[in-house]
């Protein structure tokens, strides 16, 4: 593998060393990942489209600002892949779906706007679920992105984030963008070894982003690390007129307090009541990760949870149908178009939940959260595994047996942020993770916890095998 190839797969953190040092131009890391993108692609299915002109062009434009002295911060020059729910204006947008022509956006999003002012670099947009209602990362219409982790069986990628982790996973992007409902970041994340941060609902300006369910979605990046997360939340987050519900939403810098100590903080761990649900391998790395929490000085705390996560998918997943009907449900209602079936099926879950079942959910949801807030009174954090399971073949993907979701909803139920982390692989050799699970607002704590967690392991430092280009590869 050649020197331009390996720094595909590094961290923004690497990258910005590099670009400082000279040794790199953003020019040249662009071209190396749009040869990745035309090699390897066609398998992993990650871009629904790139965009070859416009990152090379920006690229360039990077490097002549670098060295006029101007340096933009860590996101300088850094190529990026965009969930295909955020509009970019002049670019086609499709939302997972083929049941409409793909249209031409009007406008950019906030989102996008603020990495590209911060000099990150978009290089095209990545498939999703359609319409991001789905936690596989499965797509009957427009294909499911392969897992990088094994190259010879198609693994589910984890959703609906499922094309910005399997670029960023495979060395397509160095981070990516993607939004979270039940553990759409998250999930990906996960299944595909990654870091990924679920934001508070607020935190992050939602303009411009196809919605599927407004009262839990939320913005959040892909990468390779914590510290690289960090730096992508400071770039994004911030009111934003164009969208009432971040008017409130605070200012800080998470990367500014990540190296401050966490030893003598109090975390939730797993009960053991919910334990149940997780598969063995699963269990045998998450245990692992939290001996290493201990070490690192945090006190580890087991107590039940005052509403279920069974109970919390529940109501979360009620909510997503009834608000996904209500904005997607005379689409789906037509048999003259082709959709993927099992988002179908979850859309016109949602037409039997009438009004007054939909207040009572939302009745549930605050009484939920109530709870939830009692009960973390003495507690900073919560531990918990990312996704109940690891990684299966795609012919082996139960859409509607297995509670992928279960470890994922009640973050976004109870408006909790929450960072996922890889902490090891079961025994398929398919990522395993845990996520640190914090109050509303709560992002730099739970950063801090996984990053100083990644100073002392090093799990987010593989990558899958098998994907390297020839020396000659990258023009």
């Amino acid at each position: 593998m050649s020197t331009i190839d390996q720094a595909t797969s590094h961290s923004i953190a690497q990258l910005q060393q590099a670009l400082q040092a000279g040794s790199l131009t953003s020019e040249a890391l662009v071209r190396a990942q749009l040869a990745r993108i035309e090699r390897f692609d066609e398998q992993l299915n990650a871009y629904v489209e790139a965009y070859p002109s416009r990152a090379l062009n920006a690229a360039i434009a990077a490097d002549c600002q670098r060295a006029s002295g101007i340096h933009l911060g860590p996101l300088h020059g850094i190529p990026l892949a965009i969930k295909d729910l955020f509009e970019i204006d002049g670019q086609a947008i499709t939302g997972g779906s083929l049941a409409q022509a793909p249209r031409v956006s009007r406008l950019t999003a906030t989102a996008v706007q603020r990495l590209e002012r911060a000099g990150a670099i978009i290089l095209g947009k990545t498939h999703t679920v359609e319409f991001a209602f789905g936690g596989w990362g499965t797509n009957a219409v427009m294909g499911t992105p392969w897992n990088p982790w094994d190259r010879n069986v198609h693994h589910a990628p984890g959703g609906s984030s499922s094309g910005s982790a399997v670029a960023v996973a495979s060395g397509l992007a160095s981070a990516a963008l993607g939004t979270d409902t039940g553990g759409s970041v998250r999930i990906p994340a996960g299944m595909c070894g990654l870091v990924g941060l679920k934001t508070t609902r607020g935190l992050i300006s939602r303009h411009g982003l196809i919605e599927l369910c407004p009262s839990l979605d939320s913005v959040g990046p892909i990468t390779h690390t914590v510290e690289d997360a960090a730096w992508m939340l400071d770039a994004l987050l911030g009111p934003d007129p164009l969208d009432p519900v971040s008017a409130q939403a605070p200012v800080f810098s998470a990367a500014a307090g990540l190296n401050q100590p966490v030893a003598g903080l109090r975390i939730w761990v797993l009960p053991q009541a919910e334990r149940a649900h997780v598969a063995p391998g699963v269990l045998k790395a998450y245990d692992l990760g939290l001996k290493q929490l201990a070490a690192l000085g945090m006190q580890l705390i087991e107590q039940p949870l005052p509403t279920s996560l069974e109970q919390c998918m529940r109501i979360a997943g009620g909510l997503m149908s009834a608000e996904g009907y209500a904005s997607l449900g005379s689409l789906f209602e037509r048999d003259d178009l082709r959709f993927d079936p099992h988002v179908q099926r979850r859309v016109l879950s949602g037409r039997d939940i009438d009004a007054a079942s939909y207040i009572q959910l939302h009745n549930q949801r605050r009484a939920a959260r109530h709870a939830m807030q009692e009960a973390m009174t003495n507690i900073d954090a919560c531990a918990f595994p990312t996704n109940a399971i690891g990684s299966v073949p795609l012919d082996e993907v139960d859409e509607y047996g297995t509670p992928l979701a279960l470890l994922g909803r009640f973050a976004n139920l109870l408006n909790l942020c929450s960072v996922a982390l890889p902490i090891g692989l079961d025994e398929k050799c398919m990522p395993v993770s845990m996520q640190i699970v914090g109050r509303a607002f709560d992002e730099p704590l739970i950063l801090r916890i996984g990053h100083a967690y990644q100073q002392v392991s090093d799990w987010h430092t593989l990558r899958p095998e098998g994907w390297e280009l020839a020396d000659n590869a990258v023009a």
